[in-house]
């Protein structure tokens, strides 16, 4: 499990890393503007559905409901071909009412900034069909116990975009988000390639074949039932973001930007750690699950908890105290300027508080789920997202981008808290033995003292 998680882990690093430099190059080509926003909430809708899909929503409904059934190709092949019709067909929609879409993703922004926009968020809407594909694919091979593909396909996108940026960077600015929009298209494209030849290595495709033949019937009717409490359950954090960019479009141009680079940078150890080892996870605890072995899942929960949990803390202690060293050092050159650096790191330190409790949710939200408590883990979301854009709204004016991302913070404070009840304090607080604790204490002081160090090195490179 362990060769498992490091796997994932790599793969993750290299992506954010080659994202990183994509970042890099577009605050330094685009900067934080009207068009550097415009690009963002095009790509925005999309990603969306792509984090909600590909980390966790539709693996954690799939997969309990795959291994049960008796007829396993009809039930992939009736869950694939159902999924990407109708996927395909809000596509199509959205295609034919960019401009309206538009209106609804950015209702702050001006008429002409919608204008815009509005082709670049029919082309990124297409990107959404291409990722289902993918993780679709990557389900399977999570059940064959196959991670690599799906962990490193993901630079795949990143390239692509670096590569638009560096064509494109001596061009107008709309003529840069518009390569940028196309890049993600062809990022898309590459990432179903490798899965499909993945899939074929593992005999995915020959498993479609015979149920796309197959004349018998499959129940998915478990599966429909436990999907969208799933979508629910997993999708806080990415539709706290999504909302943030929605109320940031009524903020100064600027704004969306500085969220999105916050929120890139808050996205590295949620992904690093948080995804990386609940993906590996899941399959695991369920298969103990449906075997009566709930002493072996809980005692594998409580290896990655600590091993999570220690990961979090360096993030998070490092994160908020070298918060502007690390925006300085990532993004102030060209376009992107000290200003934007000071706001993009105080937006920084607001996500950061949430690193821990939306990372270790992640954990224990994946035990909820092979349980098969979909609806609780939904019911869970739904609070915690509703406290997320109430206090979103009161903090908007007063505190701006900051007010935004503090409450999507307090927002996975709480749904942690909701998640960790359900899962038993008694079971939790049973976790935490005197040398776990000491670690913990250790790597408190080790990140503080990491943190002060690096930021002495920035302080060096500023000089």
């Amino acid at each position: 499990m362990f060769k498992s998680i490091i796997v994932n882990f790599l793969g993750i690093f290299n992506s954010r890393i080659l994202g990183f430099i994509r970042d890099l190059l577009s605050a330094s080509i685009i900067g934080a503007n009207i068009y550097s926003d415009i690009f963002f909430v095009a790509f925005k809708f999309p990603n969306l559905f792509r984090r909600i899909f590909a980390e966790g929503a539709f693996t954690q409904s799939f997969l309990p409901s795959f291994a049960k059934t008796k007829n396993k190709p009809k039930f992939a092949w009736n869950v694939f071909v159902l999924f990407l019709s109708l996927i395909l067909i809000i596509t199509l929609i959205v295609n034919f009412f960019s401009y309206e879409v538009t209106s609804l993703l950015a209702y702050g922004f001006s008429e002409e900034a919608k204008k815009t926009a509005a082709p670049l968020v029919a082309i990124n809407f297409w990107y959404l069909d291409l990722i289902f594909i993918v993780t679709f694919l990557a389900t399977l091979l999570q059940y064959k116990n196959h991670f690599a593909t799906t962990a490193f396909s993901t630079s795949l996108l990143n390239i692509s975009l670096i590569i638009a940026l560096i064509l494109s960077m001596q061009l107008p600015k709309e003529k840069i988000i518009f390569y940028l929009s196309i890049a993600v298209i062809v990022g898309g494209i590459a990432q179903v390639i490798v899965h499909i030849i993945a899939a074929k290595k593992y005999k995915i495709l020959k498993l479609l074949y015979i149920g796309a033949k197959s004349k018998k019937k499959a129940d998915l009717s478990t599966f429909k039932k436990h999907f969208l409490p799933s979508v629910f359950g997993n999708s806080t954090a990415h539709i706290s973001a999504f909302l943030d960019t929605w109320l940031a479009s009524f903020l100064s141009a600027g704004s969306i930007s500085y969220l999105y680079y916050a929120n890139r940078l808050f996205q590295l150890p949620f992904a690093l750690f948080a995804i990386a080892t609940s993906t590996v996870l899941f399959p695991k605890i369920t298969k103990y699950l449906s075997n009566n072995q709930e002493k072996e899942a809980k005692e594998m929960m409580k290896k990655i908890f600590w091993l999570l949990f220690y990961a979090l803390i360096l993030a998070t202690v490092i994160g908020i105290i070298s918060s502007k060293e690390i925006v300085y050092i990532l993004f102030q050159r060209g376009a992107f300027n000290e200003k934007d650096t000071l706001i993009t790191s105080q937006v920084l330190v607001m996500y950061m508080l949430g690193l821990i409790p939306f990372g270790l949710n992640k954990l224990f939200s994946s035990y909820l789920y092979a349980t098969h408590k979909h609806l609780k883990a939904a019911k869970f979301a739904m609070i915690s997202l509703t406290v997320n854009i109430f206090l979103s709204v009161l903090f908007l004016f007063p505190m701006k981008v900051l007010g935004l991302a503090l409450a999507s913070s307090i927002g996975g404070i709480i749904l942690f808290f909701l998640t960790l009840k359900e899962f038993g304090y008694k079971e939790f607080f049973s976790f935490f033995e005197k040398r776990y604790i000491l670690g913990m204490i250790l790597v408190i002081f080790g990140s503080i003292i990491i943190a002060i160090v690096f930021n002495k090195i920035a302080y060096l490179m500023k000089g």
